[in-house]
């Protein structure tokens, strides 16, 4: 635990307890144990293991998709804190920690296997617990009617206008908040592919494990949601220390979400810009073209760089009081400079089915299919061509194809407290190359939850 991080989580378990008087107020709700004013939200454990079965490969680089197989497992361990303190303020934080590893090094994919490493990524942080998220939460709301909050991972149990402003800041996951979806949005209830759970085109505002520090507002009401939100980016792609020069380093997002609630359709619209130190890849090209050698991204890093891009965010509730549905997800971001904090996807599409098995005797068990495309722009893709390494790609050389990536599980409740989900994913093109592949990957998940 970094000495930042160990600050944020002792300076929220001191405010937490400092107002206990405020918390204990007449029309808070005892959804989940309370000490001294702190509630636990949950807690779970969540084991992931892979194989990925060996593949063709004409060839291979230095962030290759491992083409003779691997099998790896995965452990993650969270704990999920939050008080209310009155006034309309609440405060969260959680602690994680995740243990063993991703097939092939992580790296080698676009759309990679196991949403749980990316808070490991492909860099060694070691397997120390951690603050996940710290940050403090302020609404305010207006009219009659009201939305029972239950007590659950980022939010602590209370009851809110449905016509309400709220604030947040702090140390938290841009995801928290932008580009949810009830069928396609936890690598631990659901898709495990990084493609299945977000909008793989949003180069949002990360450190190496998912989280940012940053600022964000939303206003809430039962049919209409804007929400805007600003974070820090990393000095360098896929790290884990943040740039302190705000101004040149950040990222930026505006969301808006129409609900209609008589079909069940929710639509999002996201737009978002970053500023980082990127290099731009037809100038790593140029200069690895003069020195005679491959292009260097990196060796191109430097303040001021931007990328830009949208994403557009469906579900349709069709059954089951909304646990069958569908979704379906795209996204654009211009391509031109490096990617740099979540994955190397300039162009996603994805759809897909969630179906609830309650009509087969099963009420608590899902199913779920989907099928994602993905593609790079054309400043990138000569830039993998020419033998150019990112952060996640990099085969030596490349024949380009898109991409291409489906997904199906199914997620058994056992008991109350234990899910058991086989999973199998098969991508074609691993790496956008299509000299590589198909790949197989066979997964067994097991989530242990309060």
């Amino acid at each position: 635990m970094t000495p930042a991080t160990s600050r944020a989580f002792a300076l929220a378990m001191l405010v937490a307890g400092a107002t206990v008087a405020r918390a204990q107020d007449s029309t808070a709700r005892r959804e989940s144990p309370s000490w001294l004013g702190i509630q636990l939200l949950g807690a779970q454990v969540n084991v992931i293991t892979q194989y990925l079965a060996p593949f063709n490969a004409a060839y291979s680089g230095p962030n290759s998709l491992q083409a003779t197989g691997d099998t790896k497992t995965s452990h993650a361990y969270g704990v999920y804190l939050g008080a209310r303190l009155g006034g309309g303020f609440s405060l969260y934080t959680d602690v994680e920690m995740i243990r063993g590893s991703g097939i092939s090094r992580v790296v080698g994919l676009g759309g990679l296997t196991n949403g749980d490493v990316i808070r490991q990524g492909s860099a060694d942080l070691g397997e120390a617990p951690y603050v996940a998220r710290a940050f403090i939460r302020w609404a305010h709301g207006w009219g009659t009617a009201h939305d029972t909050l239950v007590a659950q991972q980022g939010q602590v149990a209370d009851v809110a206008p449905s016509n309400r402003i709220e604030l947040l800041a702090g140390l938290f996951a841009v995801t928290d908040l932008f580009d949810q979806n009830r069928y396609a949005n936890t690598t631990r209830h659901q898709f495990m592919n990084w493609a299945l759970f977000q909008n793989t085109a949003w180069d949002f505002a990360a450190d190496t494990r998912g989280y940012s520090n940053g600022l964000a507002a939303q206003v809430i009401t039962p049919s209409w949601t804007l929400r805007a939100g600003a974070f820090q980016m990393p000095t360098e792609a896929n790290g884990n220390v943040f740039d302190s020069k705000i101004a040149g380093a950040y990222g930026v997002q505006v969301e808006s979400q129409w609900t209609r609630a008589a079909s069940g359709t929710i639509v999002r619209v996201l737009a978002f810009e970053n500023a980082a130190r990127m290099g731009n890849y037809r100038a790593a090209i140029a200069a690895g073209a003069a020195a005679g050698a491959p292009p260097s991204i990196v060796a191109d890093d430097r303040p001021g760089h931007r990328k830009w891009g949208a994403g557009l965010d469906l579900e349709q509730s069709l059954a089951d009081d909304g646990e069958t549905g569908l979704f379906a997800r795209a996204g654009w971001s211009d391509g031109d400079n490096e990617s740099f904090a979540f994955t190397e996807v300039d162009r996603h599409v994805s759809v897909g089915l969630q179906l609830a098995l309650t009509r087969w005797g099963r009420p608590s068990d899902r199913a779920g299919l989907g099928l994602v495309a993905h593609g790079l722009s054309d400043a990138h893709r000569d830039y993998l061509a020419a033998g150019g390494v990112g952060f996640l790609l990099g085969d030596g050389r490349l024949r380009y194809g898109d991409e291409r990536i489906a997904e199906l599980y199914y997620r058994a409740q056992l008991g109350p407290l234990v899910e058991v989900s086989p999973d199998v994913q098969v991508i074609q093109n691993p790496g956008y190359n299509r000299d590589r592949g198909p790949a197989l990957v066979a997964s067994l998940r097991v989530n242990l939850h309060r």
